[in-house]
């Protein structure tokens, strides 16, 4: 069995002589192996091979084990410590399933008995075998796409654009490592929800594609503890869900030349947002938490805004009814919620709420008005938003009663 990774073979001895590892692994090609003039039964090996070293160094396994530390390999990663040399051999960005099947025989070598999976040859290692280890692979033609062979496991940075693919191919699914993806250029219409199951995503490029919406399913998933830079721009985008504001750690978001009528309701959400590009899209007001990003830079040139209303929209309910009332106190006080405790379409209320210009909450009573911001309160640089040298745009504003609008009623225009 041979498995593609990248090792690092760390000496315990080194911290007693006060060195240090370098703290980076190599590309290799780890095998089981079968040692020369083996004993009846098969006597298996560890061999670890290198692009400088092919031949490898070959370390026993027979009783030779101290520990092995598996609670990542999952992610790829195991440790193997080795009793003689005193040496831990650290595997990562390896398949998870080989790697899993890598240690159960290297435990059954331990312990002397026969090893249940094919074993190699003490050969050197072929170029070709570290092919398996690029972390990188750009294609920009169909005639270089991968048809019959699979992309290497250990990818971390993957382009395929120009290629004119409908769809995600699921193939790319399965990179694991995988932290930029960058599909533009292609007539993708759909995104599967399964792209959430890329951990170590970073950076999602999907420009100059057919999408027409992003999925909900998309937002909750695992891409909201990673994704940092999304690229929607050239696409045919109508509207994002609320839920999209859940990408807490977007810092690039780049939205321009769609069909967007508005913003995520819930923008305010995204702190970590530093770049924004909406240009040419069919924007007409900002939402009303447009106000709490702090961003570095923003780009709303070319869209339609309006002047704001003059009469507000109305919507007081006087007396509070008792939903309301509920949802005001659930949000103010910041009590947990979620489907587990109240109905699911409670939930949607909650997350959709409105926040007024006082920092209080309303559900379906409030007041509707239209204020004008100056861009430079939310972004250092900014673009203009017409030919006119125009720095504002108008901004939806709530208020929770009466009280609050008569006293923000400067504000408005």
């Amino acid at each position: 069995m041979r498995l593609p990774c990248e090792v690092e073979v760390l000496s315990r001895h080194l911290p007693v002589l006060g060195l240090k590892s370098r703290g980076k692994g190599v590309r290799a090609v780890v095998s089981l192996c079968q040692a020369p003039r083996a004993e009846p039964g098969g006597r298996a090996c560890l061999l670890v091979s290198t692009m400088k070293d092919k031949r490898g160094t070959r370390y026993e396994l027979k009783e030779n084990i101290e520990q092995l530390f598996n609670k990542f390999v999952d992610e790829g990663k195991a440790t193997v410590r080795l009793k003689e040399p005193a040496v831990d051999i650290c595997l990562s960005k390896a398949n998870p399933g080989n790697l899993k099947s890598l240690l159960s025989a290297v435990r059954m070598a331990h312990r002397g008995c026969d090893v249940n999976i094919p074993l190699s040859t003490l050969t050197p290692a072929k170029t070709s075998e570290f092919e398996n280890l690029k972390t990188k692979m750009v294609i920009t033609s169909q005639k270089d796409y991968p048809l019959s062979k699979s992309f290497p496991c250990s990818l971390e940075h993957l382009q395929v654009s120009h290629c004119r693919l409908a769809r995600v191919d699921m193939r790319m699914l399965c990179l694991k490592n995988l932290r930029k993806l960058d599909l533009s250029h292609n007539c993708i219409k759909r995104l599967p929800a399964t792209i959430g199951d890329l951990t170590h995503l970073q950076e999602l490029n999907l420009s100059d594609n057919h999408l027409e919406s992003f999925s909900v399913s998309l937002c909750q998933s695992t891409l909201q503890k990673s994704l940092q830079s999304l690229d929607l721009s050239k696409n045919k985008l109508r509207a994002l869900p609320v839920q999209f504001c859940q990408f807490r750690e977007l810092m690039n978001l780049t939205l321009s030349d769609n069909e967007l009528i508005q913003l995520p309701f819930k923008i305010g959400q995204l702190k970590n947002l530093r770049f924004l590009a909406a240009a040419r899209n069919k924007l007409t007001k900002l939402p009303c938490e447009f106000k709490m990003l702090s961003l570095e830079y923003l780009d709303l040139f070319g869209n339609i805004f309006e002047k704001p209303e003059v009469l507000p929209i109305v919507k007081l309910q006087v007396p509070l009814t008792l939903l309301e009332f509920s949802a005001r106190a659930v949000l103010s006080h910041r009590i947990s919620y979620g489907p587990h405790i109240i109905p699911f379409h409670l939930c949607q209320d909650l997350d959709t709420a409105k926040t007024c210009v006082c920092g209080r909450f309303c559900l379906d009573s409030f007041i509707q008005g239209t204020a004008t911001i100056n861009l430079h309160s939310v972004a250092h640089t900014v673009v203009l938003v017409d030919n006119v040298d125009r720095m504002e745009a108008p901004i939806i504003a709530y208020f929770c009663s009466l009280t609050c609008y008569v006293n923000s009623s400067d504000m408005l225009k």
